[in-house]
């Protein structure tokens, strides 16, 4: 191995610390002080409960938050992991269709990785299974039979990493797909059939077909470069993409995504260009770039209503974007109470919009409510530090 190679894999890393990490322990980012503070009064408050779970990565803690007429609160916390002095690190979380269960990849080990299945409600851990290199998110296939788990490799080499595929019932890993970089932002789309993902340090969007348990097409998301190709990353190896070698150790991102959102029918994939600032949607019928436009400084994860409007949150802007994706329109753009905003999970009735934020240092994380009508913050609740992955589990009527 050449010394150039290895100073452009620590070139890639530095460029991960900068835009990922470090707004999260130096703070850096925007400030929120300057915008006009939302008001809750303007907002209808809801007639029954909320039910939403959010990891919290820096205290090894699922939360259960309930959110209903009298507001938000920490229904119940339970640790998670093995290592008791040790940070574990809980990162996603994905809830069973039928609300029985949830499970939670957690990125440290000894030393690879974990996911851990739990019965929702007594949240009571019920298996566990390795997996590889830092598990980050997870996605859940319709029929719930099986969890996709993206094993990020957040503090490794530069190298290409896989999507764990677990059978939920006896929690077997029954596949590990090779994909590329840094994978993350794994989702499936409603009909189970494709799963999607992208590489934070390749430029590129993933795309596997479920029945087959591999690589179908891939996606290169830089400005000026787009282009579709079928097959896997890493068996082709042409002039512009290369996918292993020299070619890949000088590639420099310029897009580093961090989410693939397909749309409710399937037909486009939404993609976070955290490091330009945009979201990128590709046509899945031809596979060819649909749109481009600009999106919050750091965009980050992506979520969608059932009515089709995006949701974006703003990793180092501090605030939340609501799109209308067919135009590429910010319909608003909401401040969080803190810093370094991560995850984004919709309510089944598109009401609102629940949103983890991680807080900076030793400051504790947030879930903000969004109220998708008056397009403002209606409650917060702090949490752990480092509050990461969130998901809805139910509503219920609220208790009296």
């Amino acid at each position: 191995m050449t010394n150039g190679a290895m100073l452009s894999r620590r070139d890639k890393f530095l460029l991960f610390f900068l835009l990922v990490c470090a707004p999260a322990i130096l703070g850096v980012g925007f400030s929120a002080s300057a915008q006009t503070a939302p008001s809750p009064e303007s907002s209808t408050k809801p007639t029954q409960d909320y039910l939403v779970y959010v990891v919290c990565e820096s205290a090894d803690k699922i939360v259960l938050i309930r959110f209903g007429p009298t507001g938000a609160h920490i229904e119940n916390e339970t640790r998670i992991g093995l290592m008791p002095m040790d940070i574990n690190g809980p990162h996603g979380i994905a809830v069973s269709p039928d609300k029985q269960y949830f499970y939670v990849s957690q990125g440290h080990g000894r030393p690879e990785g974990s996911v851990w299945k739990f019965q929702a409600g007594a949240n009571a851990a019920i298996k566990y299974t390795g997996l590889g290199l830092f598990p980050a998110t997870t996605d859940i296939s319709p029929d719930g039979n099986f969890i996709y788990v993206a094993n990020a490799n957040f503090h490794g080499d530069m190298v290409p990493s896989s999507i764990s595929v677990v059978a939920t019932d006896q929690m077997i890993e029954v596949k590990r797909i090779p994909t590329c970089t840094m994978p993350h932002g794994s989702r499936l789309n409603h009909a189970g059939t494709k799963h999607y993902s992208v590489c934070m340090m390749d430029d590129m969007l993933v795309e596997i077909d479920t029945r087959k348990f591999a690589v179908d097409r891939y996606f290169m998301l830089a400005k000026g470069k787009e282009m579709g190709m079928a097959g896997a990353p890493f068996a082709n190896s042409t002039p512009d993409h290369a996918m292993g070698g020299a070619a890949m150790s000088d590639h420099k991102p310029t897009c580093t995504p961090t989410w693939a959102q397909p749309s409710n029918e399937g037909s486009v994939i939404y993609v976070a260009c955290n490091q330009s600032n945009e979201i990128v949607a590709i046509n899945t019928d031809t596979w060819t770039l649909a749109r481009r436009f600009p999106a919050g400084t750091g965009v980050y994860n992506l979520a969608m209503t059932r009515d089709g409007r995006l949701i974006a949150t703003n990793k180092r802007g501090q605030s939340v974007s609501i799109f209308d994706p067919q135009t590429g329109r910010e319909l608003a753009k909401i401040p969080t109470k803190r810093k370094v905003v991560h995850g984004a999970v919709v309510s089944p009735d598109d009401r609102y919009v629940f949103i983890s934020v991680e807080g900076v240092g030793s400051e504790p994380g947030t879930v903000e409510v969004i109220d998708l009508g008056s397009m403002k913050t209606v409650a917060t609740v702090d949490v752990g530090p480092q509050a990461a992955g969130i998901d809805f589990w139910k509503m219920e009527p609220t208790k009296q």
